[in-house]
């Protein structure tokens, strides 16, 4: 077979309309637009979403809950991981989790969690803790560091 034996499937080609061939096309006269107003003139550009000044599906659907617009999402890391991969005296960052693969993504900063047991004495670097997880690292002897939010989370913030 060659390019010019091609065909396409039937109907799957459509003809364009002809508008504005006589009355007898029954696309003559006004074109297909009506009579006179905004519609007929020509540079007339409905509005995506417009129903005629029907209310407007998005508008007509109901409203629930709120959205922050400085919502910080944390990268979760639970106690138990930091437990297997880090032995005692190191310190924990998101620079060091990142190269060891243990969390990836784009996130405001890191939150640890208290799943899971600690016995070493390590120092985590992260934006926040929770109570079990703070109160279970320091208690195994070492120390929580907070850090401070990014700096495109303070702007948001403050704005």
């Amino acid at each position: 077979m060659k390019l010019n034996q091609l065909k396409s499937t039937l109907g799957s080609r459509k003809r364009r309309k002809l508008l504005g061939r006589g009355d007898a096309s029954g696309r003559g006269g006004t074109s297909g637009r009506g009579h006179k107003g905004a519609g007929a003139r020509s540079g007339c550009v409905v509005r995506l979403h417009f129903e005629g000044g029907q209310n407007t599906y998005f508008r007509r659907l109901p409203k629930r809950g709120f959205k922050s617009l400085c919502h910080k999402k944390y990268n979760l890391v639970n106690i138990g991981i930091i437990t297997k991969n880090f032995s005692a005296g190191e310190s924990v960052n998101e620079e060091i989790l990142r190269e060891k693969g243990l969390i990836g993504g784009k996130f405001s900063g890191i939150k640890v969690l208290g799943t899971g047991e600690i016995d070493k004495a390590i120092n985590v670097l992260a934006n926040a803790f929770s109570t079990s997880a703070k109160a279970k690292i320091e208690s195994a002897g070492g120390k929580c560091e907070l850090l401070s939010v990014p700096a495109k989370q303070e702007k948001k913030a403050k704005e």
